[in-house]
């Protein structure tokens, strides 16, 4: 494998939980970003965004009014892998 050494800037908080992150996997931090990065490209259209697929949904959304406020998703997201995991929200008329 060809090394490449960058340098980056994160702030304070990003870097502590980028290390316990590291420690908890047992990597160094340049795996863990590494796998971050391979993950975000599985994920994430790199080329550019489907923009009838937003429209679409914003269409949907607009007839049924119907989502989920960030901060329930957020909480769902956050709370997995604990003792006290949240049900997956569902969608209502907002």
């Amino acid at each position: 494998m060809n090394i490449v050494r960058r340098t980056i800037s994160i702030d304070a908080a990003t870097d502590e939980r980028l290390r316990a992150l590291a420690t908890e996997r047992g990597q160094d931090e340049a795996a863990l970003l590494a796998e971050a990065v391979a993950l975000l490209e599985s994920v994430v259209d790199i080329d550019g965004p489907d923009i009838e697929e937003d429209r679409r949904r914003l269409d949907a959304f607009k007839r049924s009014r119907e989502a989920i406020p960030l901060h329930e998703a957020k909480a769902w997201v956050e709370s997995w892998g604990t003792d006290h995991e949240l049900p997956r929200p569902k969608p209502r008329r907002i």
